[in-house]
């Protein structure tokens, strides 16, 4: 499939903002069953100055400030990405990968091959999955089993959040701690994401958080609304023997051509679309627009 991609961020500040420094992470990863054919941002006003690099965790980040005054920022990033699924390894062929057990995994974790130490980064705590409490981790064990296969285990716990937790988008803000979510069993994907990366953490295996898109289809017969697609959040399980795999706990389903990868981090704190610092005062507001269609 190839998508033709477009996220707009538009910032409207009640006083004005005399300087602004921001970092965008908008532009998708670029791997094998995902190409990025075009990508291009558009920020207004012009920023004075603008810089992009690759981060700690291989993401394409973007750094701009503007030293003008301005009442409103528009960031918009518009991406044409392939997705092809059917390059990237494919756990269930992989007869190592099905069968490791959280046991025998946790004994390859141990190891301190260049491979292994990169991705223990994701078994450490980190600023929004820390402290991980006694009720998560009870959660976890309910599908970690210490000869059950890993895969197995991280398909059931994808499983599990998807019934046991309510889509709720007024339950939560990007400060509410996972042990507040554990409790309310409400959130949105961000949410089930980090609950299920604090699960797999508290066993001793690494997790890592999946920033994104997925494509929504409208009902039979109805047309597609502009803007009405989302960015996505899931996470992803380190199977040693095999290497990573991702689950969706949103929607209980291994991500495949749909989902469109922007960037890999510990939690969201290392991936937001836009973050950044203002000098102003005054009441400000957001509006997000999420565009995703097949290319023609």
């Amino acid at each position: 499939m190839v998508f033709q991609l477009s996220h707009t961020t538009i910032y409207k500040y009640g006083n004005g903002v005399t300087f602004c420094h921001n970092i965008a992470t908008l532009k998708p990863l670029d791997f094998l069953g995902q190409s990025i054919l075009s990508y291009e941002l558009e920020i207004s006003p012009k920023p004075t100055e603008i810089s992009e690099r690759i981060d700690f965790f291989g993401n394409t980040i973007t750094r701009f400030s503007i030293q003008q005054y301005h009442e409103e920022l528009k960031v918009v990033a518009k991406t044409k990405v392939l997705r092809d699924s059917s390059l990237a390894p494919d756990i269930y062929k992989s007869t190592a990968g099905m069968a490791i057990t959280l046991e025998e995994a946790k004994k390859e974790m141990k190891s301190i091959s260049s491979e292994i130490l990169e991705v223990k980064q994701f078994l450490l705590e980190s600023i929004l999955i820390a402290k991980i409490t006694k009720n998560i981790k009870d959660y976890a064990l309910v599908s970690f089993k210490p000869k059950r296969p890993i895969f197995e285990s991280a398909l059931e716990l994808m499983q599990r959040i998807y019934i046991d937790f309510e889509f709720d988008a007024t339950a939560t803000n990007v400060a509410t701690p996972i042990q507040e979510v554990m409790e309310n069993k409400k959130g949105v994907c961000q949410d089930f994401a980090q609950i299920a990366i604090a699960c797999v953490r508290s066993i001793g295996l690494s997790a890592r958080y999946v920033s994104g898109y997925i494509e929504t289809l409208p009902p039979p017969g109805k047309e597609k609304l502009i803007g009405t697609d989302a960015s996505h959040a899931w996470f992803s399980v380190y199977i040693p023997k095999f290497g990573w795999v991702d689950f969706d706990p949103t929607n209980n389903q291994i991500p495949k051509n749909q989902h469109i990868i922007v960037a890999y981090g510990r939690d969201y704190y290392d991936v937001p679309p836009l973050k950044g610092v203002i000098y102003s005062s005054g009441e400000n507001k957001m509006k997000v627009e999420v565009d995703i269609r097949p290319a023609v």
